[in-house]
């Protein structure tokens, strides 16, 4: 589900370009051939490149602004994008958790035009989020509905903070042509009949997931500390959360923890001392269609974007 120009066409295939943007920095990626989604062929096909950003040039969160150094973001989107070549100038953008509010709401009724449906789910949102709902990005995707029950995976991102991102892309040379919140784009590199226990992690924060076929069932994301002790102990108490909620809903404990972030997973396996969950990467590092040297950066939301791209 994707975020872009206050409302979305959630319809049609992404642009084959997509950047994820974290205060580490620009991670562009390219689908220079059609495939076929979730083939070795298409995910063979995909080329990356990294351009860091120094310190303190980007600080993500809802209080704007993010982008310190606009004109540095700026740069190192276009450094990362023209070394990929897209083909267009429209990419899909993704970006860090912790800008995004993402709801399951229940609704008894919902109008099928998106344009009628919005306001009714601004208008739901207006308590929940501690911004202007009026003018947010907001986007949705009806995940099962019945003669009188729609369930509504819903995103909303502050309109400043949006515009902010949009202005740097624009900046770049390029136009964002989907807007994405990482852990939603990274899991679309799970298998879609599979249940899926999902944990998206970086310095700032952690997002849980846990999806069963179309069906979002978890959606968490919790900051994190910055003193180590404490950040551990956030981090096995979030997964365990999660695995008991797995329990819960699907009748049988997890067996796999899909994991995606900028921490390295050996690191992150023996921080959680959890062995009943066997860890596993959520998209592996490709062995092929690096232009540059990733750093610690997990490619995990952009092969997602790209899983849909046109």
């Amino acid at each position: 589900m994707a975020i872009r120009d206050r409302v979305t066409n959630l319809t049609g295939g992404r642009p084959p370009a997509a950047i994820e943007i974290t205060p580490d920095g620009v991670l562009a990626a390219m689908r220079p051939a059609a495939g076929k989604r979730g083939s070795a062929e298409a995910d063979n096909a995909l080329v990356y490149a990294f351009t860091p950003l120094p310190p303190g040039a980007l600080i993500a969160g809802i209080e704007e602004p993010n982008l310190r150094a606009p004109e540095v973001v700026a740069e190192a989107i276009r450094s990362a994008l023209d070394q990929v070549s897209p083909r267009t100038s429209a990419v899909t953008l993704v970006l860090p958790d912790v800008l995004v509010r993402v709801f399951v709401l229940d609704f008894d009724a919902l109008p099928a035009k998106a344009e009628e449906a919005i306001p009714v789910i601004r208008f739901r949102l207006r308590k929940m989020v501690p911004f202007d709902v009026e003018h947010a990005g907001v986007s949705y995707q009806v995940l099962s509905q019945g003669k009188a029950e729609y369930k509504v995976l819903t995103a909303i991102i502050p309109g400043p903070i949006l515009a902010e991102y949009e202005a740097a892309v624009r900046a770049a040379g390029y136009e964002p042509g989907a807007v994405l919140p990482s852990s939603l784009a990274a899991l679309e590199t799970a298998d879609p009949m599979e249940a899926v226990l999902a944990a998206n992690v970086n310095q700032q924060a952690m997002t849980t997931l846990i999806s069963n076929g179309q069906d979002l069932l978890l959606y968490r994301t919790l900051d994190l500390p910055s003193e180590i002790t404490g950040r551990v102990a956030e981090m096995q108490r979030g997964i365990a959360v999660a695995a008991a909620y797995y329990e819960d809903k699907l009748g049988a404990p997890p067996r796999k923890l899909h994991y995606t972030g900028n921490l390295d997973i050996e690191e992150f396996a023996a921080w959680l001392q959890l062995p009943q969950l066997t860890i596993v990467e959520l998209a592996p590092r490709p062995s092929s269609g690096m232009m540059t040297s990733l750093g610690n950066e997990s490619i995990a939301g952009v092969a997602g974007a790209l899983a849909g791209a046109s």
